[in-house]
């Protein structure tokens, strides 16, 4: 049995199950429908491939070292992630002032097809600009000495992506599965209201902080 694969499948777990920016779309766009959720949980997992292939081809190495790119994909995530928290407390204000709307998802609307929630998935964690530093320098450590780096990488690669693939997903129908409870009015808002928190402060803190390395 390969140890270093074990260990790295233990870190990659912890690190996908990590609540961030990813599990809170996943989570609001849930208590719209499993569908929705869904959506956006095969969206997450298109990013992270986006993130490993980029990891693979050597290509996050040429952006962590250019620092005008680094901070232009910073400040794109950053918008983006800000975007999505406006919406939710914009949604949870509407909520408390002319009640819950049944049928409508978070951020005031309806429902507006899979897409729209594939492509929230895909951008929240895709626009992510601390990811190519951290597999950069987190699957290098996996890959044994003597080995050829390239088929080692994509294993390690895929691996990450496979856990995306099972995590959110499940995140997903957890959140359906309580749904009729979730989505009473005071429960709706209160998870609109802190997602929507969360993710403002996260888009705050990438479009104003300094530079990451």
């Amino acid at each position: 049995m390969d140890a270093q694969l074990l260990a790295f499948v233990a870190v990659a777990a912890a690190m996908v199950a990590l609540p961030g920016a990813d599990f809170t779309v996943v989570v609001r766009n849930a208590l719209a429908s499993r569908r929705s959720g869904l959506a956006t949980a095969v969206g997450v997992a298109g990013g992270l491939l986006v993130h490993t292939a980029l990891a693979v081809a050597g290509l996050a190495a040429v952006l962590v070292t250019m620092p005008v790119l680094f901070r232009t994909v910073q400040l794109l995530g950053g918008a983006y992630v800000l975007y999505l928290g406006l919406s939710g407390l914009y949604a949870m204000r509407r909520r408390a002032t002319a009640g819950a709307d049944e049928g409508t998802e978070p951020g005031g609307r309806a429902p507006s097809g899979l897409r729209r929630s594939l492509r929230q998935g895909f951008l929240t964690n895709a626009l992510n600009p601390k990811a190519p530093v951290l597999f950069l320098s987190l699957l290098p450590q996996f890959v044994p000495e003597g080995q050829p780096p390239l088929p080692r990488t994509l294993l390690l690669a895929s691996v990450v992506v496979l856990l995306a693939l099972v995590w959110f997903p499940a995140v997903a129908l957890l959140v359906d599965r309580l749904g009729r409870w979730l989505r009473r009015p005071r429960t709706a808002r209160a998870i609109e209201g802190g997602s929507g928190t969360a993710l403002t402060a996260l888009g705050l803190v990438l479009v104003t902080g300094p530079l990451m390395h």
